[in-house]
């Protein structure tokens, strides 16, 4: 491999991938060279593209930063890389960054597009960046308060990183549903408390989907508190999802609210913008209990076959980090 060449993961069809050659484009004074150390894979989102089960509605709204090619397939994705910049302006180079960026092993991109890790942040938890910055997004769409009783159904990635910090706001009770007891240590580790789905008591103040399921999202319903938001932060791609909105949705006045994090929440849009909410999600990262969430590690050149597992059912992950030699 040269200094203008880099292997990149593509999506060559629907559940099947490939790593490829890549040439990197001639170096500009505006833009970094990064040598990429760790990336993330976010296996929601990822096993529906992977699938090829993105609607061709949102074909365009789900491309990610640096994507090349196009959904269905063949197709780049990917948007939680972490690595060191070779080449850039002066203030950059050796720094380590967290880009939006596919997995690749070698990238250019725009000098604007890199955020410098802070120094209590280790590259290898950095790959949560992505996903924190969605679990942030998804609390503020919760506008949650002093002392609610929040509830979390699904014990994913965002769904964890979103009680981690639910539990931080004075005098919240915490629960942290999962139809999988093993998640509990993990639980433990961010300071909540797993719960079996049949455990739940009803009238939750906020109530925050993210498991994927549509059971979810009928539970979630069935324990919201009058006039509560439950707020769904799990993307369905082209599935038909059925929930419902008879028995006493409507008697108990409640809002279904979607979460999405290509914009700001409404409440923070008038001050906030992208940027200042990912270095927001970067220095959040410097806890050590985080790293609780990185659940499995392999090199880059396994990532065909590791992406066709995780999107073939997670097993015990929870997060996957992909390592770059």
């Amino acid at each position: 491999m040269t200094a203008q060449s880099a292997r990149a993961f593509w999506i060559t069809a629907p559940g099947h991938g490939e790593i490829r050659a890549e040439a990197l484009p001639s170096p500009s004074p505006d833009t970094v060279l990064i040598r990429a150390l760790y990336s993330g894979v976010s296996r929601g989102t990822e096993a529906l593209v992977f699938q090829g089960r993105v609607p061709a509605s949102e074909y365009q709204r789900m491309r990610a930063p640096f994507q090349a090619g196009a959904f269905p397939a063949p197709v780049k994705y990917g948007y939680a890389s972490v690595g060191s910049v070779e080449r850039g302006p002066q203030e950059l180079e050796g720094r380590n960054v967290f880009v939006l960026h596919p997995h690749q092993t070698r990238y250019q991109v725009p000098t604007d597009s890199v955020y410098v890790l802070p120094d209590d942040v280790p590259p290898g938890r950095a790959v949560l960046a992505a996903n924190l910055e969605t679990a942030i997004n998804g609390l503020w769409d919760a506008r949650a308060q002093a002392g609610d009783r929040i509830v979390i159904i699904g014990a994913g990635t965002v769904g964890c990183l979103v009680a981690w910090m639910a539990a931080r706001i004075p005098g919240c009770e915490v629960e942290l549903v999962d139809i999988n007891p093993r998640r509990a240590a993990i639980a433990s580790s961010l300071g909540v408390r797993l719960v079996d789905p049949a455990g739940v008591l009803a009238d939750a103040d906020v109530v925050i989907h993210s498991s994927g399921s549509p059971t979810g999202l009928d539970l979630a319903l069935r324990i919201a508190g009058f006039e509560a938001t439950i707020v769904e932060m799990s993307w369905y791609g082209t599935n038909i999802v059925a929930i419902p909105l008879g028995e006493a949705f409507h008697a108990r006045r409640l809002t279904l609210k979607s979460s999405q994090v290509g914009a700001v929440a409404s409440s923070q849009r008038p001050r906030w913008d992208a940027p200042r909410r990912m270095r927001l999600a970067l220095t959040l990262l410097a806890d050590p209990a985080l790293d609780a969430l990185i659940t499995g590690e392999t090199e880059f050149e396994a990532l065909p076959r590791v992406m066709a597992e995780l999107a073939a059912g997670p097993g015990e992950t929870v997060c996957h980090r992909i390592r770059y030699d």
